[in-house]
């Protein structure tokens, strides 16, 4: 009895001493670390731009006098400059915007638009928005409505005299405007504008000649035109 507790011992002993000499045990395996990027910050659409413009009008002049009214197809192309101020609130956005575009937009010559004798032309030399903007910022896609004041040349060729004459009246539109880089936008917007009515007296002969004789034609023309347009605008922050 002695000998196996003796002997029992003496396992015990060298299973310890055995397990002293053993390397440690190996941690449980980790799970890999995942990259996680950093979120980036919100696009900040506040601040004072400006730009370039350009794009295409088209819509009708419409002349109207005592022997009846016609209108006539107007087009062409329009290319000018930006400036506005932004500022945002949340993800709303608020802002005023003005432009000064140079317009080509023009009806040709027509002989029977005008009911006379003759013939008569519509173009337009000019076009200036000022302009109130509302949107909601998607991060960096803007989407918006704007409304304002519209003024411009109206040029107008009655029988050979040629008049020219700023009018203003009202624009109203919708656009949307991408942040394509840090300080750089690019938008594409559409605008109806309406120039008003404005008169024109022609007294040469080709006007006289209807009845009552010598009676001069008194007519007003009225102009109102949809824009599209695309721009690119550089943002200064503040």
């Amino acid at each position: 009895m002695k000998r196996i507790a003796y002997a029992a011992m003496l396992s015990l002993v060298a299973t310890g001493v055995f397990a002293a000499d053993l390397p440690p045990a190996a941690p449980p395996p980790q799970a890999p670390a995942v990259y996680v990027p950093a979120a980036l910050p919100a696009y900040n659409w506040g601040g004072i731009y400006v730009g370039i413009n350009g794009g295409w009008g088209f819509g009708k002049a419409t002349w109207t006098s005592r022997l009846g009214s016609g209108s006539d197809s107007d087009n062409g192309g329009v290319v000018g400059g930006t400036l506005g101020f932004n500022y945002q609130m949340n993800a709303f956005v608020f802002g005023v915007e003005g432009d000064f575009d140079y317009s080509g937009i023009n009806t040709g010559t027509s002989n029977s638009v005008c009911n006379i004798s003759g013939t008569c032309q519509t173009g337009n030399t000019w076009l200036s928005t000022v302009r109130g903007r509302a949107g909601y910022a998607f991060d960096r896609v803007l989407l918006y409505l704007t409304a304002g004041g519209v003024f411009g040349s109206v040029q107008t060729t009655f029988n050979g005299v040629t008049t020219t004459r700023t009018q203003e009246g009202w624009t109203a539109g919708l656009g949307v405007e991408y942040a394509f880089a840090q300080n750089w936008t690019a938008k594409l917007e559409y605008l109806y504008a309406d120039l008003g009515s404005t008169s024109v007296n022609c007294s040469s002969a080709g006007c006289l000649a209807v009845p009552p004789a010598g009676t001069p034609i008194n007519a007003s023309v009225s102009l109102t035109d949809s824009l599209v347009r695309v721009g690119v605008n550089y943002k200064f922050n503040f």
